[in-house]
């Protein structure tokens, strides 16, 4: 009777130690776009963060892949988790904003096994592979391969009036949801542009932000930059002002909300 009831308890033990190890897809309660809304929601209402960062840190490149498995999921995942990040670590760390070059430029952000920078997020997976410096008109030559799995299909100018960099020019920080997402990009861009942009019909003049310039070739350059403009109503239907370009505030600036 001992030597069954001590199997009994080996049998329980193992089955324990590989449900506590489990990594797929299939064997977790939440979807990777859900865990990444309820970290943006944890710190927006100031609740702890530790077991959903444990829970990210411990998915896999492969597993992600095959459930972010269209581009809504992928940005929606991609965003809300760089928006999370940089108000998780600048909340605690302020003071890593005085190089804001290292800052983004350097691996601080513990995810699927690895540590990635907010530049590698944004450039290689939101951006599909852009090189930082290329103005989006260059790619990279040679993205690793978990770059190559997990960025989005297809890049999308939207997404720079969805992250938040962490400063004051950023756009606000919004909760992104896959079944909404193109709703909420495309209300976010509305809000962004009409709020930053000016336009001087007497001079010709538009005053846009410096994400027009800086990712110019994301936007199809000044002419798609115009479209974009007239689409969102900041110019006239048959105006071609030349665009100026506003200095970009860098003031650190957290816990800048929008519900959309």
């Amino acid at each position: 009777m001992k030597y069954i009831l001590f199997a009994l308890v080996l049998l329980t033990f193992a089955s324990c130690s590989v449900k506590k190890g489990l990594t797929s897809n299939a064997d977790r309660d939440t979807p990777a776009t859900e865990l990444s809304i309820k970290f943006l929601t944890a710190l927006k209402d100031g609740n702890n963060t530790d077991r959903i960062k444990a829970e990210l840190q411990a998915y896999k490149v492969e597993d992600l892949s095959k459930e972010l498995d269209s581009d809504p999921k992928r940005f929606t995942f991609w965003v809300n988790i760089y928006n999370a990040y940089i108000q998780d670590i600048l909340s605690n760390n302020p003071e890593l904003y005085q190089d804001r070059g290292a800052f983004f430029r350097e691996p601080r952000i513990e995810l699927l096994g690895r540590t990635f920078a907010f530049g590698e997020i944004e450039h290689g997976i939101l951006r599909r592979s852009q090189n930082e410096y290329g103005l989006g008109y260059i790619r990279k030559w040679f993205p690793p391969s978990w770059e190559r799995k997990l960025r989005v299909k297809n890049r999308d100018y939207r997404l720079h009036f969805a992250l938040n960099c962490g400063a004051k020019d950023c756009p606000a920080v919004a909760i992104y949801n896959a079944s909404k997402i193109n709703d909420q990009l495309a209300k976010g861009t509305s809000k962004y542009l009409l709020a930053s942009s000016e336009y001087n019909e007497s001079q010709n003049t538009v005053n846009v932000t410096s994400l027009f310039s800086w990712f110019r070739g994301d936007f199809g350059g000044k002419s798609g930059s115009r479209t974009i403009l007239k689409e969102q109503k900041v110019i006239p239907t048959g105006a071609k002002p030349k665009l100026q370009f506003n200095d970009y505030d860098w003031t650190l600036y957290l816990d800048n909300f929008i519900d959309l």
